[in-house]
């Protein structure tokens, strides 16, 4: 008996880490409907020992890997804030209420300001969903 059938033979080992890691990463194909990007299968080895896979979408392994990261980082913050509307609430109030605040006003600037504000907070989460989400097929 070799090394090889001897190792089929074991059961596979739990490796616990102090951190996660990406235990293996393979290309699958390329994007038919975004040029340029490829699918990968990212195989993870989480703290406790458990092992899983997820398809993540990239320009290269190391864009894949970092809009994995972006992508659980999203949904941890989305998690917080469904728990927490509170926060929700007074950021919105904070984008409205402080360019009201500190401009003058006696100008009609400040409403362009406060409007301006709530604004400028839609198009930075629809930027930001697009980014995470870029290459993947629907």
């Amino acid at each position: 008996m070799n090394i090889t059938e001897e190792g089929n033979k074991r059961a596979p080992k739990k490796h616990k880490y102090d951190r996660r890691r990406a235990m293996k990463a393979e290309l699958l194909k390329r994007s038919k409907t975004h040029q340029g990007y490829c699918k990968y299968m990212i195989t993870i080895g989480e703290k406790d020992g458990t092992i899983h896979k997820q398809p993540v979408y990239g320009k290269d392994m190391q864009d894949a890997l970092s809009r994995l990261m972006k992508k659980e980082l999203t949904v941890k913050v989305e998690r917080k804030l469904e728990t927490n509307t509170g926060l929700i609430f007074l950021a919105w109030l904070l984008a409205i209420g402080l360019p009201a605040i500190l401009s003058d006003t006696s100008s009609p600037w400040f409403l362009l300001y406060t409007f301006g504000s709530a604004v400028l907070l839609a198009i930075v989460a629809t930027w930001w969903y697009g980014h995470v989400n870029k290459g993947e097929e629907k």
